[in-house]
């Protein structure tokens, strides 16, 4: 069974009716997950990388009717993803981001910072509707435990600036002392990468949020990082009647 397959059973099988996946490209693996949900009734918002490149970005996964969320991201666009779901609260906006990671070349940390800034100027501000940013941040908390010297002051701006624009880090909310880890190094050091930042409105109905280690760490690894769920205690308006994406005879692609 090839990697797409397994990923597509694991993903069917989860109790979360919006996924955000992170890392997608213009593949073969990531083109069979996009149509084995949509042929199931799902909706999926995949802003595709261009062509041609290795670029990667963000494909939204919902068993909930889903509206296009147009964000003014202009700088490597197809690394957002954001839709708007109806509840009967109102609309819950769900933004999806994978930030580039970077090395020491001026290329990757221009690169990385001009997508940071464009995205921080982008986003709403969080002290009105409900809003949920969330996905590979590729930063840390300031006070991330351990501290790593590599990481730059505007990294950490980042993280400081969706507090000061009215987020706040659902995990630090119910969990503000705990040391949990979503990307694990080679040398066994760990990194808090993926990230989901509540609206100041949105967080009283924040009811839970933890990392599920579970595809990392399994013999399976069907990626490189944990999953990160959040609970929100809201009612969706507009369920969609899905089937199974994994029930049917699967014919994977080659390549992913």
């Amino acid at each position: 069974m090839s990697r797409a397959e397994r990923q597509l059973r694991y993903l069917a099988s989860r109790p979360e009716p919006v996924l955000v996946l992170t890392e997608t490209a213009r593949s073969a693996g990531c083109e069979f997950l996009a149509e084995r949900f949509e042929r199931a009734g799902y909706s999926v918002t995949f802003p595709r990388p261009p062509h041609g490149t290795r670029e990667r970005g963000v494909m939204i996964v919902s068993r909930l009717a889903t509206s296009p969320l147009r964000l003014p991201v202009n700088y490597l666009p197809h690394r957002v993803a954001a839709v708007t779901v109806e509840t009967t609260t109102g609309p819950l906006e769900v933004v999806g981001v994978y930030v580039p990671s970077r090395d020491q070349t001026e290329a990757k940390v221009t690169r990385k910072r001009t997508f940071l800034e464009g995205l921080a100027a982008a986003l709403p501000t969080g002290k009105a509707g409900h809003r949920l940013v969330l996905g590979d941040f590729n930063i840390l908390e300031p006070n991330h435990v351990p501290k790593y010297r590599t990481f730059q002051a505007w990294e950490y701006g980042f993280y400081t600036g969706l507090a000061a624009a009215g987020y706040a880090d659902a995990f630090r909310l119910l969990a503000p002392d705990a040391l949990e880890y979503s990307w694990v190094g080679r040398t066994g050091d760990g990194y808090r990468y993926d990230h989901a930042h509540a609206s100041g409105p949105l967080t009283r109905h924040v009811t839970g949020c933890r990392y599920v280690h579970e595809p990392r760490t399994d013999e399976d690894r069907l990626t490189d990082h944990s999953a990160l769920t959040v609970a929100l205690a809201l009612t969706a308006t507009a369920p969609l009647d899905v089937t199974d994406p994994a029930a049917a005879e699967l014919t994977a692609p080659a390549l992913f």
